[in-house]
């Protein structure tokens, strides 16, 4: 969880913490730019000590390329991802790391699908945006719309 000390990643590792603890079935780690916060957010959510943590600077492509390569998946809070994102999703494609996060971005999300598209193929790296609370509006006004019209199609009004 790349952005485990913000808000949303905050949520994310502690949703991770009482899922799968740590070790178990699904391995997974904490990122961001301080160790020290790191730490503390891992403390304070009650995950065990022996959580990993990575430390990562969107500045910094050495230490974003370090971290994708030590990982099979990356999940980002770190955002708004046309400034803090770039530089990961390259990385994610050239590594063959999965990439997740929960953009609302769409200008950026086509420029990114652009630029790496062709790699993340040839390396089987999996870019997946918009993954949780961003295009839960939109999912949800999908599904309201279709629910209109099979009521109309049905006659019955809405299902």
């Amino acid at each position: 969880v790349y952005g485990a000390t913000g808000f949303t990643g905050r949520l994310v590792a502690e949703h991770l913490t009482k899922r799968y603890g740590v070790g178990g079935d699904v391995k997974w780690a904490m990122a961001g730019r301080s160790a020290n916060k790191l730490a503390a957010v891992r403390d304070e959510i009650g995950a065990p000590p022996e959580t990993p943590l990575v430390t990562a600077d969107a500045d910094d492509k050495a230490s974003l390329k370090a971290m994708v390569e030590r990982t099979k998946a990356v999940i980002t809070t770190v955002g708004p991802y046309q400034l803090y994102g770039n530089d990961l999703v390259a990385a994610c494609a050239v590594a063959g790391t999965d990439y997740l996060d929960l953009c609302g971005e769409p200008v950026w999300m086509r420029h990114m699908i652009d630029a790496h598209e062709a790699k993340a193929k040839e390396t089987g790296a999996r870019i997946v945006f918009s993954c949780g609370f961003d295009s839960i509006p939109f999912e949800l006004g999908a599904f309201y719309l279709a629910q209109e019209e099979i009521g109309r199609a049905s006659g019955r009004g809405r299902v």
